[in-house]
């Protein structure tokens, strides 16, 4: 009882005090399969670090209202938009590409600022040198607590010579096959799974770091073999030895700091920064709330909704709270609504049994959802984030708002 408290405590100031999220960790390739986007469509997208909100903006539907709890969160989203408006692809591309802009403190004076509004302006104020290069961790990408991790982890990797330059090696293969035998090679597994990192996978206070609340880690240590720690390792194996590195932006940029033209989010591309220049960035709104707390105080209806993997913090602690968000979901859905969600778990089983009231009948959620399991199963096997033990994609029938 003693640590479940401290892990939840962890938690909880890791998330109200500081930026988490310093990319977005759900590959929105997947999503765009998935959401099937038109012009009609009304997403709700829980913020992360607002990459996959411009990168739906991009498809052009009617408006993206990226919702979080956390303000950072979307104070880090509209600094994006503040600078996408302002700023030159390449001084974009400098701050958000490669984590840095040795000349970002007159460029976010001078010309980024004003774009913003007097709270989010506050927020960047303080936090000029999180773009300007300086100090040990030089990159955006090593800032906020799970980028602070990442740093922990790539000055881990940095004392190893022999893992370093098999990394490198690896992030410049062409092939699934040149990776494999790259790692294989190398002994990456032997090298990188030593006791420290070991050790530190297993504290609760690490695991906060990451956006990991401790409801996820008991899912996974109830149902996989070896536990959190087993869990990490075969899915960073996955990463190397079976999923295509050459466009997988997740793990770059963490593993060195900073994207690349070639590997990087759809948002940092020429073409599609100019898309959300000319006018596509101005249909997304950023909206410090729960989701049921946004929807609530919503008038109009949404026909697209992105839940990520948060329900996984919700259903032991708060299920009360869970079933409100999901009448709220059902009160503002549209016809052919579609909802994504993700798990830590290898399979979900809270959401069907919620109990909600939908054409005045108390139903529950597993009645209203038709699901495509066929899809998502082919999509998250092509996950290059690769982190998550489900994806599920599900239409709402028999609702509208």
């Amino acid at each position: 009882m003693v640590r479940q408290w401290v892990g939840q405590k962890c938690f909880s100031y890791v998330h109200k005090k500081n930026l988490v999220y310093n990319t977005c960790w759900e590959d929105p390739k997947l999503d765009r399969e998935a959401l099937q986007l038109g012009s009609d469509d009304n997403v709700l997208v829980i913020t992360s670090a607002g990459c996959n909100a411009l990168d739906y903006a991009i498809e052009a539907p009617e408006h993206v209202f990226a919702v979080d709890m956390n303000p950072l969160q979307n104070a880090l989203l509209e600094l994006k938009i503040a600078a996408i408006r302002s700023l030159t692809f390449e001084d974009f591309f400098r701050v958000f590409g490669l984590g840095f802009h040795h000349q970002w403190p007159a460029l976010y004076h001078d010309v980024v600022r004003r774009q913003l509004q007097p709270t989010y302006q506050r927020v960047w104020d303080r936090r000029i040198g999180f773009f300007d290069g300086s100090g040990p961790r030089k990159s955006f990408y090593y800032r906020g607590t799970a980028g602070f991790f990442a740093w922990v982890i790539s000055g881990y990797i940095n004392r190893s010579p022999a893992i370093r330059e098999a990394i490198e090696e690896i992030l410049a293969t062409k092939t699934i096959q040149q990776q494999q035998e790259v790692y294989d090679a190398r002994n990456v597994n032997d090298l990188l799974w030593r006791k420290p990192l070991r050790w530190l996978l297993q504290r609760d206070a690490t695991l906060a770091m990451l956006g990991v609340p401790r409801s996820q880690r008991k899912q996974i240590d109830r149902i996989y073999p070896g536990g959190i720690v087993r869990f990490i390792q075969d899915r960073i194996e996955a990463v190397f030895k079976k999923i295509p590195l050459h466009d997988n932006y997740f793990w770059r940029v963490y593993l060195t700091g900073q994207y690349t033209p070639e590997c990087c989010p759809e948002y940092l591309k020429a073409d599609s920064f100019q898309a959300l220049k000319d006018g596509l960035v101005d249909r997304v709104t950023t909206h410090s709330n729960t989701v049921q707390g946004f929807l609530a105080g919503h008038r109009g209806s949404i026909s697209r909704f992105v839940l990520l993997d948060h329900m996984d913090w919700m259903y032991d602690q708060y299920p009360d709270l869970l079933e409100a968000e999901w009448q709220s979901i059902i009160n503002r859905a549209s016809p052919q609504s579609r909802v994504l969600w993700r798990s830590a778990a290898l399979q979900v089983d809270f959401v069907n049994p919620l109990t909600v009231l939908a054409d005045g009948k108390e139903v529950q959620i597993g009645e209203l959802l038709r699901y495509h399991p066929e899809m998502a199963a082919d999509l998250h096997a092509r996950d290059r984030v690769h982190t998550y033990g489900s994806f599920y994609i599900a239409d709402l029938a028999g609702v509208a708002a």
